[in-house]
C-alpha cells in the first residue's frame, strides 16, 4: 500500500501518465496509473534497461534494494512539462521505493 501510495504521488509531482516498480523479470510489483499501462511498462523495462527496446517518453531506473533489483519505470504524458520535472519526482521516488522496501 505505501508502494503506490508513493508512486501516485510521484506521478501527480511528475505529471506522468504511469509509474511502477517492477521486478527484474518484468512483473509489476506495485504501480499508479491504469492497471493494463502498468503491466506493459514493466514488461518492457528489463529489456529497455538493455538498451533492446526504447518506448516513447520511457524512463526506466534500477533501485538497489539491499542487493536486489527492481526497476522504477514512468511513461510521461504526452505534453508533459521539461524532462527536470520529471526526473526531480522520479528521484524522490527512487529515494521512497527504497526505504519502503527495506522496511517490509
Amino acid at each position: 500500500m505505501a508502494l503506490h501510495y508513493q508512486l501516485s504521488a510521484t506521478r501527480r509531482d511528475g505529471v506522468l501518465d504511469t509509474v511502477v516498480v517492477a521486478d527484474g523479470s518484468g512483473v509489476v510489483v506495485a504501480g499508479a496509473g491504469s492497471w493494463a499501462a502498468c503491466e506493459e511498462l514493466a514488461a518492457f523495462a528489463p529489456l529497455m534497461l538493455r538498451g533492446d527496446v526504447g518506448l516513447e517518453r520511457v524512463t526506466v531506473q534500477d533501485v538497489d534494494i539491499d542487493g536486489e533489483r527492481v526497476l522504477l519505470c514512468a511513461r510521461a504524458r504526452e505534453g508533459s512539462p521539461n524532462p527536470q520535472v520529471r526526473d526531480e519526482a522520479l528521484s524522490r521516488a527512487a529515494l521512497g521505493v527504497s526505504r519502503i522496501l527495506r522496511a517490509a
